[in-house]
């Protein structure tokens, strides 16, 4: 891109949400540059130059001349937009929009996608909380083939500094939303909630984004033709200036999004997906799960079957389960997930762990007696086959939940 002359700010496009499939200037549109990084922001004066500061010192040595920065700013109150404006003489690379009559972090982004040149389109947040040093890793993922290219916190090298306990749990129980209402888009990434990201133009051009609230990635994967999906591990950072924007009508719209989304795009048969399944990651699961039904039966017979104790089969099935269920961690945390667990030591992390899977699994277990309650009392009149058919059932559960959720998390300072 040739260096701005002059210090104007970007027209904001108007008109629906889609993003071009050539640049919009027809000047740069046979000579576009590789990457066009879009920073929301509102009220973030006090981080704006930083932010921009790092960025291009990081793309300058990665890729000198063959980017942009657009600030895209919904007018804050303390003219953030007017401080990124006066840093364009300085950084050559960046330009500035200043949106009046919309609000909103997803219409932002596409916004300044669509006024964007690049055969990359990518987004970070304004606030740091983001590690810039991340980009360079997502970058090469582009270059080497990648349509999407994801910063998470759930691989390795990822995590959270200190996030409090209601944090976690209300991240965590809205992937747990979303692998329900939305498997086919959420299921296809570990950390569907992050907003760091970087997507081949290609990929989304010509289709018509509706995003509520926040949180893009979905809207990217589910109406795209998102085929290979690349991730990288970043560790959420702890805001140093300004003021988080999270609130609870945030949750609201996530969880109204995910269901417009599911409702629009159908059974998303358009997805077309590069399976890279964890089939020995599954089948160590397996055996342990089978390791599971055993002790389960065995329970299930000492507590329920007339010749022993002869308790209820309702309340035999739940001691059952859970002794099972604390079987199969034990087996899990130093078998099937030990790359993890030996990342995360000591006994007040795995207690933790143990707290996620027991809950995962405490859910998958109403499922189970649900399941075997229904089996026993209206399909097969035998106690064991219905127990093995609900075991069956709540195992496919347990493995795609823990998949997504569980020995994620690292915990970092």
């Amino acid at each position: 891109m040739n260096a701005n002359s002059s210090n104007s700010l970007l027209t904001v496009p108007s008109g629906a949400l889609k993003i071009p499939e050539y640049p919009p200037n027809d000047a740069v549109r046979d000579n576009p540059v590789l990457l066009s990084l879009v920073i929301p922001t509102y009220k973030e004066r006090d981080n704006i130059q930083k932010v921009v500061s790092i960025l291009s010192r990081l793309l300058d040595e990665a890729i000198p001349g063959n980017y942009e920065l657009i600030v895209v700013d919904d007018d804050s109150p303390d003219l953030t937009w007017e401080v990124a404006q006066s840093l364009m003489p300085e950084y050559p690379q960046l330009r500035v929009m200043r949106r009046e009559d919309e609000r909103g972090l997803s219409s932002a982004v596409i916004r300044g996608w669509q006024a964007a040149t690049g055969s990359f389109l990518g987004v970070i947040d304004g606030d740091l909380q983001h590690p810039p040093e991340v980009l360079t890793q997502l970058l090469q993922k582009m270059i080497d083939g990648a349509d999407l290219a994801l910063a998470s916190r759930h691989v390795d090298g990822g995590g959270v500094s200190s996030w409090s306990v209601i944090r976690r749990f209300l991240s965590r129980g809205a992937q747990v939303l979303g692998l329900i209402i939305l498997p086919g888009v959420l299921g296809r990434v570990s950390d569907p909630m992050s907003g760091y990201f970087m997507v081949r133009r290609s990929a989304i051009a010509n289709n018509t984004l509706n995003p509520v609230g926040y949180k893009i990635l979905l809207e990217v994967i589910g109406r795209g033709n998102v085929r290979e999906i690349a991730e990288a591990g970043y560790v959420f950072r702890e805001r140093t200036e300004g003021e988080s924007k999270v609130t609870s009508k945030q949750y609201v719209d996530y969880i109204h999004h995910l269901i417009r989304l599911r409702v629009s795009t159908g059974r998303l048969g358009k997805i077309r997906r590069k399976v890279n399944f964890p089939v020995k990651r599954f089948l160590r699961f397996g055996a342990v799960g089978l390791s599971g039904v055993f002790v389960d039966m065995v329970i299930l017979y000492l507590l329920s079957d007339p010749t022993t104790l002869a308790w209820p089969l309702t309340r035999s099935k739940i001691f059952a389960g859970e002794i099972a269920i604390f079987n199969n961690f034990l087996w899990n945390d130093a078998w099937t997930f030990a790359d993890v667990s030996m990342q995360q030591k000591g006994w007040k992390l795995r207690l933790k762990r143990f707290l996620k899977f027991n809950v995962i699994c405490l859910a998958g277990l109403v499922l189970n007696v649900v399941v075997l309650n229904m089996v026993f009392n209206f399909l097969i009149p035998n106690r064991y086959i219905a127990n093995f058919i609900a075991i069956a059932v709540a195992t496919i559960w347990n493995f795609w939940v823990n998949l997504k959720l569980s020995w994620r998390v690292t915990e970092v300072k």
